[in-house]
């Protein structure tokens, strides 16, 4: 006979820790430094059919939403840093209440919807269905002024130049 016990949920050992600010609104207007990561640092963008769905993909999110403007964006062997800008316009949609204006969806929903579709079409181009690609989580920053939207173009630009001592490069790290 089976005997189960009762294990009571202890959220300071089950949860996960969220690195967005807790008061911050995602979805109102700015700029936003993402970086996406193959799951387990694999160097899987180094395969170029893949590296195309991910670039084809992030491309989408600009063209699906028009409350998104895409900036300066690399793709690296296994991850993918990008300047998403959530502007006021959005253009309305089936769930959207008739006297309201709609919401843009906030910066998660939209790495969210980045990564589900060119997880799906990756997995499409394995022939598998359900094999992750992606880290559960993602890395962003607000952007908050001119000069340091300056700052992040530039480190996207020379990103490719500093691979070799990248941290996220699975030869050097540690």
């Amino acid at each position: 006979m089976l005997e189960y016990a009762i294990v009571r949920f202890d959220p300071d050992r089950y949860h996960r820790r969220s690195i967005r600010l807790p008061a911050y609104d995602y979805a109102q207007a700015g700029a936003y430094f993402v970086t996406v990561a193959c799951l387990g640092r694999a160097l899987l963008l180094e395969e170029p059919d893949f590296r195309a769905v991910a670039e084809q993909t992030w491309i989408w999110l600009g063209r699906q939403y028009a409350f998104v403007e895409l900036d300066e964006f690399v793709i690296m062997p296994n991850h993918l840093h990008g300047i998403i800008i959530i502007n006021d316009r959005c253009r309305g949609g089936s769930r959207t209440a008739p006297t309201n204006r709609p919401r843009p969806k906030p910066l998660g929903r939209l790495v969210g919807a980045f990564k589900t579709v060119s997880t799906n079409r990756i997995n499409e181009m394995r022939g598998t269905a359900e094999l992750p690609v992606w880290q559960r989580n993602y890395y962003e920053h607000i952007i908050r002024n001119e000069a340091e939207l300056a700052h992040v173009r530039q480190y996207i630009a020379d990103n490719p130049a500093r691979w070799n001592d990248d941290p996220e490069n699975p030869a050097i790290a540690s």
